[in-house]
């Protein structure tokens, strides 16, 4: 009988080490959930990628004045423009510093995919195909549709998209050159521009007629070549037909960083369009010129 008990007991002990062992694997998997929901910014930086060359949204300078930020790739360059200021905003709000990438314009979705930057600050249109890859915080600004041509072409004098049936380009990856410029009957559509100095460079130097891009950059352009002409279609019947999501710019986080998101919106929903234009207005007044 006492042979039956301890055989008994020492087989309850045998089936209780494997519950034991999933017990104490527990706090492993406990231990995993915070870094889960990391949000980048735990050592107090937020890194930040743009072009750097895409004013007055954003460019590169060689001091810090008027406010410009080091770039980390780019040694003794440093960063300045709207994204930028922006950027600072929200550090200066959530006592962040801001640490500034310069990657080409294909890099930044997939660098905030992969968590080489906490967030892309750079002009992005807020799509629904960026936003299958991307979440958005935003929008940061409000961005209408314009194009411009030569001061002297022909083209000047149009009152609508229907009468730029001539050369045309904008930047590659963006609404311009994939949803408005096929908008444009009879349009002779060349090539995208990888950039959008390359694009403006394309209407200067002749090898386009005209070039489909957002007020600011437009507005942008004008400081740096005064012979080009805006063309501004609103309200006249004969524009581009683009979405919200087309013209509302907002800033790429990592899908599902929900609470990098949220810090970003609680410092960006308290402003209006009013104070996203006036402290676009500064970065155009102090761009670059050439």
């Amino acid at each position: 009988m006492k042979t039956l008990k301890r055989n008994v007991t020492i087989l309850v002990a045998l089936l209780l080490v494997p519950l034991m062992s999933a017990c104490a694997a527990k706090p492993a998997a406990s231990a995993a959930t915070p870094a889960a929901s990391a949000t980048g910014v735990e050592d107090g930086v937020l890194t930040v990628a743009m072009e750097c060359a895409y004013a007055p949204y954003n460019w590169s300078q060689p001091d810090d004045s008027n406010g410009a930020v080091p770039i980390t790739n780019a040694e003794g360059e440093y960063a300045n423009g709207y994204d930028v200021m922006t950027a600072k905003k929200l550090c200066e709000a959530n006592g962040w510093k801001l640490e500034i990438m310069r990657l080409d314009w294909d890099s930044l979705v997939p660098a905030v995919q992969n968590g080489t930057v906490d967030a892309v600050i750079a002009g992005q249109s807020m799509t629904a195909e960026r936003a299958e890859q991307v979440d958005f915080a935003g929008p940061y600004l409000y961005a209408s549709i314009v194009c411009l041509t030569k001061a002297d072409s022909p083209l000047a004098s149009a009152k609508g998209i229907s009468e730029l049936n001539s050369n045309c380009t904008s930047q590659l990856g963006t609404i311009w050159y994939d949803v408005c410029l096929p908008q444009i009957k009879n349009a002779n559509i060349q090539p995208a521009a990888e950039s959008a100095p390359a694009m403006l460079m394309a209407l200067e130097t002749g090898t386009v007629d005209c070039v489909c891009t957002d007020m600011p950059t437009a507005q942008g352009a004008l400081i740096v070549y005064p012979d080009m002409k805006l063309l501004d279609f609103a309200n006249s019947g004969d524009d581009f037909t683009v979405s919200a999501e087309e013209i509302n710019i907002g800033i790429s986080v990592k899908k599902g960083n929900t609470v990098l998101k949220d810090a970003m919106n609680s410092v960006l929903s308290k402003m209006s369009a009013a104070d996203f234009n006036a402290l676009m207005a500064d970065a155009t007044a102090i761009q670059p010129i050439g």
